[in-house]
C-alpha cells in the first residue's frame, strides 16, 4: 500500500461572500496537494476544505440581513464551493460543521474525552472579545484599543463558561515543536509558537451561553445552556471528516498512519492549529498533525483584505475577466507562501503575458509549428548530444529536482521560480540552435544540418512534456492542454517521461495562453 498524507485549509466562515484571501489559502493547499500526489515520492492524499458554519458571525450577519442563520449558511456556503471549483480546486470532501453527522459526533466525543480526562472545568470569566476573530484578546494584544486585525474595539464579555486547562500541556507541546515531530513553517512562525508557550499559557474558554450564542452552534454535553465555542468545534472538523468516532478507514490511513499530516492556515489563525489544536488532540488522546503551514495576508494598499473592513477583492469577478490559469499562477509565483503582499490587477496581467503568454505558450506554439512544418508533425528521433543538449538535459533536471524541493518546505513561489529557469534555457536553446537556419540548410542538402534539427525539436518536445508535469499542481488545466498538445497523457508522469517519444504525432498548438489587457 502507497503512503498516504492528509492535508486541510482552515474552514472559513460564511458570513459573507469569499475574498481573494480564501482564494490563497485554496490555491497553496491544492498546489501541496497534488505535489504530493504527483511528485518523485508519490502518495495518496486526502484533501479536505469546508466550512465554519457555528460561529456567532454568521448569526450576526443573519440577523443584519433579517433572514435565519439556517438560509444564511446554506446560501453563503455555496459561494465557497462555487468557487473551489472554478479554481479548479481538487479537495476529497468539503466538510460543513452545522451539517455533517459526522463531525457533530466527532466535537462532542471530542469534548467528552477532554472531560473525562479532567482537563474541563467551569467558572466566571470577563474578557475582551472580538467577534470577527471569534477570540479573546488581553489589552496587551490590542492596538490602540483595537482588534489587530478588524480594527475594531472587542466586546467586554462577562459569563459563566467550560474551560480547557491548556495550561497543562505547555512542556508537551514544547517537547513536540523541539523534537521536530511537529514542524511549523517558516521558521519565524515556529519561534513565534515556542515563544508564547514558553511565556505561560492561561487556560482557555471554550463554551459560551446558549443566550449569547443566538441558540446557534454545537450543545455542550450534558449542560443545556451552554454550547461549544465555535473554535473548539471547529478545530476538530479535520479528523471528524475522516470519521475517526466511527474508527473510519479514511481516518486510519489518512490520519493516524498517514506520513503526513497537514494544515495550511493563515497567520491569524496560528495560535488556534499550533497550540490549542495540538492540546486538544494530545488530551483526547488523538496523534497530532505533523505539520503547520503558515501563510500571510494578502493586502491592498498595504491593509489586510477583510469582508468587515470593506476591502475585499471578489475572486470571481477576477476568475470571470482574466481566467483560472492567470489567477493561480499569480498567486503562487508572485506571493510569497509566507509572507504578506500586495495585490495589483496590472502586475496580474503583466506576469500572465511575460511568463505564460510569451514565455511558455510562444515556446509550445514554436515547437510544435516547426516539427509540423519540417517533420510532417512527426517527432524525430534525436541524435548525439552536443554542449546545447547537454546544458539543456543538466537544467530540466536541475528544475525538477530544486522545484520539488521547494514543494517539499512548502514554498510554491521558490518552485515555480526554479521551473521557469527551464522555461528559459529552452529558450534559448531553441533561439541558439536556430531551427529554421537549420531546415534551411538540411533543404540545400546538408545531412548534419537535417541531424542537429533532429535533435532540436525531439529534445524540445521532450522539454515541453517535461514542463507539463512539473507545472500541473501549479496550474493545472493549462498544464493537461499542454500534455495533450504534445499528444502526451494528461496524467502522465516524470517516470513515464523515460520512454522515446520518437514517432509520435503532434499538430500546431492552438494558443495555450492568449495575450491579456489589462480590464
Amino acid at each position: 500500500m502507497s503512503a498516504t498524507a492528509f492535508i486541510s485549509t482552515t474552514i472559513p466562515y460564511v458570513n459573507a461572500r469569499p475574498h481573494l484571501g480564501h482564494a490563497l489559502e485554496y490555491v497553496q493547499s491544492d498546489a501541496f496537494a497534488r505535489q504530493m500526489m504527483s511528485g518523485m515520492s508519490r502518495k495518496d492524499v486526502f484533501f479536505l476544505s469546508g466550512s465554519d458554519e457555528n460561529s456567532l458571525k454568521n448569526v450576526l450577519a443573519a440577523e443584519r440581513e433579517g433572514v435565519t442563520t439556517r438560509d444564511l449558511v446554506d446560501r453563503n456556503v455555496q459561494y465557497f464551493e462555487k468557487l473551489l471549483a472554478a479554481l479548479n480546486i481538487g479537495t476529497s470532501d468539503f466538510i460543513r460543521t452545522s451539517v455533517s453527522a459526522d463531525h457533530i459526533a466527532g466535537a462532542t466525543e471530542f469534548w467528552t474525552r477532554m472531560n473525562e480526562r479532567g482537563d474541563i472545568y467551569t467558572k466566571d470569566y470577563e474578557g475582551l472579545y472580538c467577534v470577527g476573530c471569534e477570540q479573546f484578546y488581553s489589552p496587551a494584544e490590542l492596538v490602540d484599543g483595537k482588534c489587530p486585525d478588524h480594527l475594531t474595539v472587542p466586546e467586554l464579555v462577562r459569563e459563566h463558561n467550560h474551560f480547557f486547562r491548556l495550561s497543562a500541556y505547555g512542556d508537551r507541546l514544547l517537547e513536540e515543536l523541539e523534537s521536530g515531530r511537529l514542524k511549523i513553517y517558516p521558521e519565524s512562525r515556529l519561534n513565534e509558537v515556542a515563544s508564547f508557550i514558553r511565556s505561560g499559557l492561561d487556560d482557555i474558554s471554550i463554551s459560551r451561553s446558549v443566550q449569547r450564542a443566538r441558540d446557534w452552534g454545537i450543545p455542550v454535553p450534558g449542560d443545556e445552556n451552554q454550547v461549544m465555542y465555535v473554535w473548539i468545534d471547529a478545530l476538530t472538523n479535520y479528523v471528524n471528516a475522516l470519521g475517526w468516532t466511527r474508527d473510519g478507514e479514511d481516518y486510519r490511513r489518512f490520519w493516524a498512519d498517514a506520513e503526513r499530516r497537514t494544515h495550511v492556515v493563515g497567520k491569524g489563525v496560528l495560535r488556534f492549529h499550533a497550540v490549542y489544536w495540538p492540546a486538544m488532540l494530545l488530551s483526547a488522546g488523538l496523534p497530532l498533525p505533523t505539520e503547520v503551514v503558515v501563510h500571510g495576508y494578502i493586502t491592498t494598499g498595504g491593509q489586510k483584505l477583510s469582508k468587515s473592513l470593506g476591502n475585499a477583492i471578489d475572486p470571481t469577478d477576477l476568475l470571470e475577466r482574466y481566467g483560472q490559469d492567470a489567477l493561480r499562477y499569480h498567486l503562487l509565483a508572485e506571493f510569497s507562501p509566507f509572507g504578506d503582499g500586495d495585490f495589483s490587477e496590472e502586475r496580474l496581467v503583466t506576469r500572465y503575458n511575460t511568463d505564460l503568454a510569451n514565455a511558455l505558450g510562444n515556446l509550445l506554439s514554436r515547437i510544435t509549428a516547426m516539427t509540423v512544418r519540417y517533420r510532417g508533425g512527426v517527432v524525430p528521433a534525436g541524435g548525439p548530444l552536443g554542449t546545447p543538449e547537454e546544458e539543456l538535459r543538466d537544467q530540466a533536471l536541475a528544475s525538477t529536482r530544486e522545484s520539488e524541493a521547494a514543494m517539499d518546505r512548502y514554498d510554491h513561489r521558490e518552485a515555480l521560480a526554479r521551473i521557469w529557469d527551464l522555461v528559459r534555457r529552452a529558450n534559448a536553446y531553441v533561439d541558439e540552435r536556430a531551427p529554421w537556419h537549420l531546415a534551411k540548410a538540411a533543404e540545400q542538402g546538408d545531412p548534419q544540418a537535417a541531424q542537429d534539427l533532429d535533435t532540436v525539436l525531439h529534445h524540445t518536445y521532450r522539454t515541453l512534456q517535461r514542463l507539463g508535469v512539473l507545472l500541473r499542481p501549479f496550474i493545472p488545466q493549462a498544464a493537461e492542454r499542454m500534455l495533450q498538445a504534445l499528444n502526451e497523457d494528461p496524467a502522465a508522469t516524470l517516470a513515464d517521461l523515460a520512454a522515446d517519444p520518437a514517432g509520435r504525432t503532434v499538430e500546431k498548438a492552438p494558443p495555450l495562453f492568449p495575450k491579456l489587457e489589462l480590464a
